[in-house]
């Protein structure tokens, strides 16, 4: 069973588009937007007039004056004058939010051809706003004053891991983790920190890592960002210059918001998304090559080793402890950089994660490439653990 199984029709990736990640004061969210959008839509090998919709993956959250982007990928061309535009807000899983709202219109049949973007601005607002804006995405903190934001919150997650599995080596497991993600982001032109930091830097406290929550380093946190990124969504092939990339499952769960309502440690919603996503594609995680997951935190992509079933509950240091997670193992994760690496505009980072994987699947990653790479998926997360989105894409 598949996608195409359960619908009778094929959603497929035809062309894509990537800023750069990282402080781009020359950058506007309009010329981000304009800039992906117009790429996305020549490498799909169509005219701007083919486009039947587009959706906007934005979180803002007062990071930027204007909160009514969606007409602006009308930019691009006055063909996409009276084109149907939607922004789509889920926090930091807007992007995916986005993409399967293109993707659900395909499957209804009210368009043939979407226009998927994510993008976001940030870094020309203070800590302060950043900070307010994020925290807006926590059912207990929203509104609340804190010196530690959104760190403070994962913190919490891992002082909760450690205590319940008794994980006295949780600080070196992490810092092995920024490390992978720190010498993947070398090989991504996309990304903010292309620096091989290697692992004994990441694991210490220091004047240049220091501690943000404990026990959260410098290297265990995602940096704010600028970027976009888009995708055009199609039922059948274009003329693009490269293979289309063929969606076979997707998967979406929510979980409760206040926290006293959730296990801290199980992200639950996560792994139900995940088995969501793989069941309706008919395969197994033994079936992926590779994952690019959400790792805002370090302690975000450990829990996501056991969200998606790779390794059983308090096991996720073997993941990396045993290599599997390397871009040499048996299921690279985060070959990309993660958003520990390549950074994290938040509207724009489930967007990123699916170009960042057609690009693989269709061998045109560049540096990061893989050797062949047949499917994928794509892990997106919003707030802790509360919105999830899973993709299974597959090389056509």
């Amino acid at each position: 069973m598949s996608l195409q199984d359960q619908f009778g029709k094929d959603v497929l990736l035809t062309g894509w588009g990537h800023s750069r990640f990282g402080k781009l004061a020359e950058e506007t969210l309009e010329s981000l937007i304009v800039q992906v959008a117009t790429e996305a839509i020549a490498n799909a090998g169509i005219e701007p007039g083919q486009i039947d919709e587009i959706y906007l993956g934005q979180f803002n959250s007062g990071m930027m004056p204007l909160a009514f982007p969606s007409s602006l990928a009308l930019q691009v061309s006055a063909d996409l004058a009276n084109v149907p535009a939607t922004r789509v807000e889920n926090a930091c899983a807007s992007g995916s939010a986005a993409f399967q709202q293109g993707t659900k219109s395909l499957l209804a049949g009210t368009a043939k051809t979407v226009l998927v973007i994510g993008a976001e601005k940030m870094t020309h607002a203070g800590a302060d706003v950043v900070g307010a804006g994020l925290l807006g995405a926590d059912y207990d903190m929203a509104g609340k004053s804190s010196t530690t934001g959104f760190t403070g919150l994962f913190a919490d997650v891992a002082k909760h891991y450690g205590k319940r599995y008794g994980d006295t080596n949780l600080g070196d497991v992490l810092g092995s983790i920024a490390a992978k993600n720190h010498r993947n982001g070398v090989d991504n032109p996309y990304a903010q920190l292309r620096k091989d930091l290697g692992e004994e830097f990441c694991r210490t406290v220091s004047d240049k890592n220091p501690m943000v929550a404990d026990p959260l380093r410098r290297t265990d946190c995602s940096p704010v960002s600028d970027g976009a990124a888009a995708v055009v969504l199609s039922t059948s092939p274009a003329g693009s210059a490269v293979a289309p990339v063929r969606l076979a499952g997707f998967g979406q769960a929510n979980d409760f918001f206040p926290a006293s309502r959730r296990d801290p440690v199980a992200f639950e919603a996560t792994r139900v998304s995940w088995q969501r996503a793989l069941a309706m594609a008919g395969v197994g995680l033994a079936d992926l090559d590779f994952a690019e997951v959400h790792d805002c935190f370090t302690i975000a992509e450990l829990l996501m080793y056991e969200a998606m079933g790779l390794t059983g509950p308090g096991q996720g240091a073997q993941a990396i402890e045993e290599g599997w997670v390397y871009k040499d193992g048996k299921l690279p994760v985060n070959v990309s950089g993660g958003l520990k690496a390549k950074g994290h505009p938040v509207g724009a980072t489930g967007v990123s994660q699916h170009v960042i994987s057609a690009m693989q699947l269709t061998g045109t990653a560049g540096e990061m490439q893989l050797a062949t790479p047949r499917r994928a998926a794509v892990q997106n997360m919003g707030g802790v653990g509360i919105a999830n989105y899973v993709s299974i894409l597959e090389a056509v």
